[in-house]
């Protein structure tokens, strides 16, 4: 069965999706992030067959989200850097790692994905900023526009309860 393509949606996140397309490439992505940039290295630590792994990179790499170099000539071997375009995927695999730790998604059987400060070592956390201050906006506060223009206030009831608390 043929999945449905989102390459000519009008919304990003369903244009996004396409290029992500499943969960290695994710895992990929968490590779690279992590300092791995060889095939056998993914491979490996993944424990993902070589047919799937090389269409996962190909695919990262025709969308510009992992840059190909070689570092031998004979046979010639490739590595695989995350380009600017890739590394901005971190965001959203930071997001979805503190998703899972906070909610135990592996059933306390793994061991938490962490991200801390490289200068401190303080602990670093997805949040949602508000650009116009730079402060942390709880998700209740947040609107969302679909891409049909609609607007949509997914927290509204958890944010009314809490200003009808502060009332009183």
């Amino acid at each position: 069965m043929r999945r449905t393509s989102f390459a000519n949606s009008e919304c990003t996140l369903a244009c996004s999706l396409e290029i992500i397309g499943e969960w290695w490439t994710m895992l990929i992505i968490r590779e690279s992030l992590s300092g791995y940039t060889r095939f056998e290295e993914f491979r490996e630590n993944l424990g993902i067959s070589r047919n799937i792994l090389t269409r996962r990179l190909r695919h990262l790499e025709t969308h510009g989200i992992l840059e190909r170099r070689q570092y031998q000539d004979r046979p010639p071997r490739y590595e695989y850097h995350l380009t600017t375009k890739g590394k901005d995927l971190g965001t959203a695999v930071m997001a979805l790692a503190q998703w899972g730790n906070r909610w135990k998604v592996a059933n306390d059987k793994a061991t938490p994905v962490a991200f801390n400060n490289y200068v401190t070592g303080a602990p670093l956390e997805a949040r949602i900023i508000d650009t116009s201050n730079e402060e942390a906006v709880p998700f209740n506060a947040v609107v969302v526009t679909r891409p049909d223009g609609v607007v949509c206030h997914p927290g509204k009831d958890e944010m009314d309860a809490a200003q009808m608390s502060d009332s009183r």
